[in-house]
């Protein structure tokens, strides 16, 4: 065997060996994910109950850390959890997370977006507009030195989660996340809501997020619209249902 047949059968037996490895996994291919971009004021944690509902159902649910500091630093931890991904996903965001899956979706690995009393922002809305929209802005929100936003400690249970006990809504409030101005007074670039099949949960008792301003944007986004009745902590208050709508999404895409 002359050296140039001797690489030849180098290189078929190095392709012959690397192939499997090459295949695709069609386990990782059928996986079904499900990623939650939290919303203001509480960590990711609040969504424990519906990420164990949808994961005892056979869904692969991962919820993203947002710190809530940037919309940048939101929409950049966003896209690392989606790239982890292996399979179809449908998006999730609550409150302020709305506006991070509406501008991070944009894969085609992302099949639907789910709003949980979550803005939905057009091009061009920040979402500071739409938090203080329709309705207004009833809860006591304020802003420390460093721009901070800050939900009201002493009225947190009846703005936040009024449908929660008062100790659990006690303990969010001495917990609670604070929001960036910078993320607030961001301009969304994007709304994946124009391209992608939305479903959306308005919480007709919010107080955060005004439930006609949750009723405005998922009516021109189109949405399949289920109303719970339930405070801005609907996640949490009735985690069966919201999971319900989550659920549904992805029967529907996935």
């Amino acid at each position: 065997m002359n050296a140039t047949m001797k690489t030849l059968a180098l290189l078929l037996a190095a392709c012959t060996f690397t192939a499997p490895a090459l295949a695709a996994d069609p386990a990782a291919a059928a996986t079904k994910n499900i990623v939650i971009v939290p919303g203001e004021f509480v960590d990711a944690s609040g969504w424990h109950v519906v990420h164990d509902i949808l994961s005892q159902k056979g869904y692969h649910v991962t919820v993203v850390p947002a710190a809530h500091a940037t919309f940048e630093d939101d929409v950049a931890h966003a896209r690392r959890v989606l790239m982890q991904q292996f399979g179809n996903v449908v998006l999730v965001g609550n409150g302020i997370g709305g506006a991070v899956i509406g501008n991070v979706g944009s894969g085609a690995k992302v099949k639907a977006l789910v709003y949980v009393a979550a803005i939905a922002p057009e091009v061009g809305e920040s979402p500071l507009q739409l938090l203080h929209g329709t309705g207004g802005m009833p809860a006591a929100i304020r802003a420390d030195f460093a721009g901070y936003h800050w939900a009201d400690r002493a009225r947190f249970h009846d703005d936040f989660a009024a449908d929660l006990t008062p100790n659990r809504a006690n303990f969010l409030a001495a917990s609670q996340t604070p929001v960036g101005l910078a993320f607030l007074g961001t301009p969304s670039y994007a709304a994946l809501w124009h391209t992608k099949p939305s479903y959306a949960v308005v919480a007709t008792e919010d107080r955060i997020l005004a439930p006609d301003a949750q009723r405005m944007m998922y009516r021109r986004a189109h949405s399949q619209i289920v109303e719970i009745k339930g405070s801005h902590a609907v996640h949490m208050s009735r985690p069966e249902d919201v999971a319900q709508v989550i659920e549904r999404a992805a029967r529907d895409t996935l």
